[in-house]
Order: structure tokens, then sequence, then C-alpha cells
């Protein structure tokens, strides 16, 4: 989706509960050099310090947890994806967003280093981007209420999204709100939208 070539998938599952994966990915395929060759190639690298410097990656780490006294549950996804060169995570932005059906997104984009023109002259940052809703489709951003922290300068842009729509019934397992009494209800209702709001403002509420 970003232009990436997936060369190497690491993972790992947790007890009771978690994962964390990481995806090496490159720009363009990576043609690998027989041993015997690699003398031919004047100032050439050992192997494993060239492939390491040629690579971005994707890694996504999972947190569910569980509040002892509130029984709420909370799913939380931390995905990283750091590119160079033509390949840009921006792009698997709507899919991230639709694939895991998420509540609160906190989202950061920081440009890194720099490259340079035909001139030779450095850029620091090589394509148009005043907040990371520009690349955002329109009918996603109708479904969330959105705040953008951006430090132009530094070419750091922060966005957070909190979903509008709220259904108790997406957040019951194994009953539905019929089944409930008008207390239960609006005590459930309020329990969730505190946790949706202590993430949303990273602070907790009283």
């Amino acid at each position: 989706m970003i232009g990436a070539h997936v060369l190497n998938i690491a993972k790992q599952d947790y007890v009771p509960q978690g994962a964390s994966v990481t995806v090496l990915i490159s720009e363009g395929p990576v043609v690998e050099v027989p041993k015997e060759q690699l003398k031919e190639l004047p100032g050439t690298l050992p192997e494993s310090v060239v492939m390491q410097l040629d690579k971005s990656h994707i890694t996504v780490h999972t947190y569910p947890e569980y509040h002892p006294s509130e029984g709420i549950s909370t799913f939380r996804a931390d995905i990283d994806v750091s590119t160079c060169g033509e390949i840009s995570p921006l792009k698997a932005l709507h899919y991230l967003i639709h694939s895991f059906d998420t509540d609160i997104m906190t989202i950061d984009y920081r440009v890194r280093g720099f490259t340079h023109d035909i001139n030779e002259k450095k850029l620091f940052i090589d394509h148009d981007i005043s907040s990371i809703q520009n690349y955002i489709p329109e009918s996603t951003k109708a479904l969330y209420d959105m705040i953008d922290v951006n430090v132009y300068e530094e070419h750091i842009f922060h966005t957070k999204c909190r979903l509008k729509a709220f259904d108790l019934d997406n957040y019951l397992f194994g009953h539905t709100k019929v089944e409930l009494s008008p207390d239960q209800i609006r005590g459930i209702t309020s329990r969730l939208k505190t946790e949706m709001d202590e993430i949303f403002y990273g602070k907790n509420m009283a």
C-alpha cells in the first residue's frame, strides 16, 4: 500500500494476552549478493550492516487491559512506521483507521533528517503538509472529532481523534442494552465515556 517491500517479519505473543510484531521493509526489492562476490565489491561493508542501514520498519505492539474495579476492558495498539525515500506511512492512514475500528486515535508524524534537491541544497521536508488530516479522507474525518497540535518549524504533526457516535451495544460482551435497566445503562455509559475521555485527553478525570 505504501510502496514498500516486506523483507522480514518477527512476532511474539505474550501470556496471557498481547503481542509484538516487527516488519522490516525496504523502498525497493533487495538483491542478495552471494558471499563469494562480496570481495569483488570494493568498499562494501559486512552484509548485516549494509542490510540494516537500507531498511525501514513497521512495528505493532498490543496492550489489552482490564480495569479490576470498573470492569472496563480496553485494547490499545501502538503502530510505528519508519520509512525513507519515496514510501510514506501517510498513504496507509485510511487503511489502518478502518482496520482497527478504533474509538480513540493519537497520530504522530515527524519528518526527520534531510535530503538534497538537484542543486545540492538541503531539503528538510520535501512534501506539502499542514496537518495529518490532509491525508485522511473526508468520509473518515466526518466520523471523528479531531484536534491538531503541530510544531511546523520542527516538522512535527500531532492529531488526536475521538469517535463521534456512541452505541452502547458496541461495548457490551454477552449482553445487549435491552437487557439492562435504565440505571445500569446510565452507569455503564458514564464509566465508558470517562474512560474514553481520559484516553483522549491523556489525564485522569475527577
